[in-house]
């Protein structure tokens, strides 16, 4: 029987999932408005006779342009006067150019020949210019818009799965890690005091927040990721590499599409865009994306599922462009995450070397629990507080690109802001040790970009720019609390002193007692940066790049305690200050830096681009603002308040080739070597839950790359990619001791005496797997669906990753093993129609995505759930 409780619950959920379709409505009817226009239509066919699909065809020096449907068939929108040319289009085809007069606006048909050279033609940005993806000296992964949603890959998350040199951890959005190559950001727990090493942009627009790639991706053309740092070409520094996210931008031609995605998990996402020009000169287009799921963990307690989906996105532009030279983009978007928690599972429980006492089987013993249920993958937990991990993230930004000479000048200007509201139970189950762990936060930032780039001279082209980032990350009244059961958690035995903590000595002592903190860290990031690429010599080039930044960040962090039992006992202050202390200081740090890199790249044939990089790069200062460790005499440790800076020396050596006609095969070996590596060091005492920040001396991380596509014909598409990563500490003579080791003694001049720390030199880094391997393939066939012309098709998609230490200082426990996904899709599409059944995660494979240690270091760890088996079907439709 369904009591009340869960009867109302099962109405609010069905009432949440179906908000993304009420948004959907407008844009829906907004889809069949027609725009009455002049148009020039026609047809593309191969030698054969064969209509072609998704020919661009664009008219010559303007941005007006449009793509050919399954029948070959175009239309397009004159928007300057007769005569005009055509370039027609297609990777894998020749380009054609067709002189039009006003007499001859109806192209009866344009042939197109194959040209097996052009099959690898992909255009990027990476080098702020549009460019032949193979042409360029950087090591580059290219995802199709369309190619993401196909593969079911809607967020960045998912996304890791199609590029073995990038790693995601999230517990949830503000704890998220966002590496490539082993390398971006500390693992674990997020410290707001530091700057991520992985650059993320969207529309040539930074976001400094990791929760930005939480997100769903909204009408995404293309994303390039690129690897190694990218300090010369892009405006806030990148050690490890960026991600650089284009949008579609308006368009002068009516069109809208929709999609719609129905899975098991009650799983609903419903997206739809639409554009067309609403003046002289100006084009407009909104998007909405909505996705609900319901939770994949259930809570017995609480009669409640975990883990869910609950998202909705809204993304609109007005682009104006009054002639061939200018070009102004006005962009606002906005996301609003309401999920249904990301709460960890209880993942084992291990013995450490403190004393018995402190074992957590006596702990839990002792306050008459049984131990918790130690199955993860049953999906279930025992938490008594509720899990909430809402977001807003959104803003507003001005691209304007003015072509002088034979480049462009472009200036970004953006605002953006992120609001955070959690709540989290810390001890991971249902007693009442650490109840409440509630980070919320505010950021804003504001943004400007000024860069030129383009060609100097026949042999000379280059990026030079200025970049400025302000920030104002605040944390409003960020809540910790322990309950009634805290007090054998925190006890180190059972008589003298220790023994008040017993509610039967002293009642309530600990109840409610937690901390309230108050932050804000105002940071200042400016920079000048520089690339040129030259050839020198006949296919010989040499690309220098230079990069000067200044880093501010000023902190006023205050820390107060409340609640527990009020009194004016020293000894059971003491006790409490144990747990808990006020903590306040004020910190202004600040740092410069120039780097740079070199490139040398020779081309010898159209087939073959070799390179060799030299570069140096930089991470700025760090501040804690997680809470500091206290010192014996229970103040506040400040000389761990500020982290020094990361310095970054790069090696690459790299080829891009076409063995054969429809192939390409990429390989890549680099070396990367950090002095003062920045890491996320997990304490034992509760005030520093989230870990504070700490340097080690140096890490090193050397590897291989190599990735290769095929495409025979239309019907046969092959993909493979490998990275080979090998990450180690150098030196790391002050790490923290793993989970396992907690309460460690040593003989120091003849006294036995507990430690903290360990020399964890050589030992591996968190979060890279040694291999990582990603491949797909899909076939196709010409066929037709209601009368639709397309083509039928089956794809699979497949990952794997070794194992890899979950933990800053290598741990035997915490290790998460190896896993394998599979992924597939079977459907049909066609230009305007398409509508396929698909599967993720198909064999039902069991994994964790992280592990660790919980709270105090008393032996229990729970980890993060990778997603079990889903399953559902897609249809899209465009008019």
């Amino acid at each position: 029987m369904i009591n009340a409780k869960q009867m109302k619950r099962k109405i609010q959920t069905r009432k949440s999932q179906n908000k993304a379709l009420y948004l959907l409505i407008p844009i829906l009817i907004l889809a069949k408005f027609s725009f009455a226009q002049k148009t020039i239509s026609g047809i593309v066919k191969d030698k054969a006779g064969e209509p072609i699909p998704a020919v661009t065809v664009i008219i010559k020096g303007t941005s007006t342009h449009a793509i050919s449907d399954a029948n070959g068939k175009f239309s397009i929108v004159a928007k300057k006067d007769f005569p005009l040319a055509l370039q027609v289009s297609l990777v894998g085809f020749k380009s054609k150019d067709i002189n039009l007069t006003a007499g001859s606006a109806t192209v009866t048909e344009i042939t197109l020949e194959a040209d097996d050279q052009l099959l690898s033609e992909v255009s990027v940005t990476a080098r702020r210019r549009s460019e032949i993806a193979q042409e360029v000296p950087i090591p580059i992964t290219v995802i199709g818009g369309q190619v993401a949603e196909n593969a079911g890959a809607f967020n960045v998350n998912r996304l890791k799965e199609l590029v073995p040199s990038v790693q995601l951890y999230a517990s949830n959005a503000r704890n998220t890690t966002l590496n490539i190559r082993g390398l971006g950001s500390t693992f674990g727990l997020t410290n707001d005091g530091i700057d991520p090493g992985v650059g993320f942009y969207v529309d040539g627009v930074y976001h400094a927040r990791p929760a930005a790639t939480s997100t769903d991706f909204i009408d995404v053309e293309q994303i390039e990721v690129v690897r190694g740092p990218q300090g010369t070409l892009f405006g806030k520094n990148t050690t490890a590499g960026a991600f650089n996210i284009t949008t579609r931008k308006p368009s002068f031609i009516p069109s809208s599409k929709a999609e719609l995605s129905f899975g098991n998990y009650n799983f609903m996402q419903a997206k739809a865009t639409v554009t067309g020009p609403i003046a002289k000169d100006l084009a407009a287009k909104l998007s909405v994306s909505g996705t609900q799921r319901d939770g994949t963990i259930w809570n017995p307690i609480e009669e409640r599922k975990y883990s869910g989906q609950n998202n909705v996105g809204l993304k609109g532009q007005v682009l104006y462009l009054p002639s061939d030279k200018l070009e102004v983009l006005l962009s606002g978007d906005v996301s609003i995450q309401h999920p249904a928690g990301y709460p960890l599972v209880v993942a084992g429980i291990t013995t450490t070397e403190r004393s018995a006492y402190r074992q957590y089987a006596k702990i839990v013993s002792d306050l008459g629990y049984e131990l918790p249920k130690i199955n993860p993958f049953s999906r279930e937990i025992y938490t008594n507080t509720p899990w909430r991990q809402n977001q807003s993230i959104g803003g507003i930004s001005l691209n304007i690109d003015r072509k002088i000479g034979n480049g462009t000048l472009t200036s970004t200007t953006a605002w953006r802001f992120w609001n955070w509201d959690p709540t989290n139970d810390r001890d991971f189950t249902e007693f009442s040790a650490l109840t409440k762990s509630q980070g919320n936060s505010r950021h804003d930032q504001y943004s400007q970009e000024i860069r030129y780039a383009g060609n100097i001279t026949d042999k000379l082209s280059g990026v030079v720019g200025v970049f400025a980032l302000g920030q104002n990350l605040q944390g409003l009244s960020q809540t910790e609390e322990v309950g009634s059961d805290q007090w054998r958690f925190v006890q180190t035995s059972n008589t003298g002193t220790q023994a008040l903590y017993n509610p039967a000595n002293t009642p309530g002592l600990l109840d409610g007692f937690g901390i309230k903190t108050n932050s804000t860290i105002k940071s200042l990031s400016a920079a000048i940066f520089a690339q040129a690429d030259w050839e020198f010599a006949n296919h010989l080039h040499i690309l220098p790049g230079i990069r000067f930044t200044y880093d501010k960040k000023d902190v006023d962090y205050d820390r107060k305690t409340y609640g527990g039992l009020q009194t004016t006992d020293p000894t059971l202050l003491d006790l409490k200050k144990a747990v808990y202390t006020n903590q306040a200081f004020n910190i202004s740090t600040d740092n410069n830096n120039l780097s740079g890199n070199l490139t040398l790249a020779y081309k010898p044939l159209d087939k073959f681009n070799v390179f060799a990089t030299y570069s140096t790069a930089y991470k700025p200062v760090g501040v804690n603002v997680g809470g500091l460790p206290t010192t014996s005499a229970g103040e506040p440790d400040l000389s761990v308040a500020v982290v020094k800076p990361e310095y970054v020396q790069h090696y690459e050596l790299g080829i891009k080739s076409k063995p054969i006609a429809g192939a390409l095969l990429n390989i890549t070996a680099f070396n990367t070597d950090i002095k003062d590596y920045q890491t996320n060091v997990q304490s034992p005492q509760l005030g520093v839950n989230r870990g504070y920040l700490a340097n080690a001396e140096k890490v090193r991380v050397k590897g291989l790359e190599i990735d290769g596509s095929y495409q025979l014909q239309k019907f046969l598409t092959l993909n493979a990619a490998l990275a080979y990563l090998d990450g180690k500490y150098v030196k790391f003579t002050n790490a923290p001791l793993p989970l396992e080791e907690t309460g460690h003694t040593e003989i120091i001049n003849g006294v036995s005496t507990q430690v903290a720390f360990k020399d964890a030199s050589g030992g591996r880094l968190p979060g890279i797997s040694k291999w990582n391997v990603s491949g797909g393939t899909e076939l196709s066939t010409s066929g037709n669906l209601i009368s639709k012309e397309g083509r039928f098709f089956v794809a699979v998609d497949a990952t794997y990753r070794s194992e890899y230490s979950s933990n800053p200082t290598p741990s035997k426990v915490l290790v998460v093993d190896g896993y394998s996904l599979l992924n597939g899709r079977l459907g049909f599409r066609s230009e305007k129609f398409s509508i396929f059944v698909w599967g993720r995660n198909i064999t039902g494979t069991n994994y964790f995505e992280q592990l660790q240690a919980a709270a105090g270091n008393s032996g229990l760890y729970a980890g993060v759930l990778g997603d079990p088996r889903t399953y559902g079907a897609t249809l899209r439709f465009g008019f």
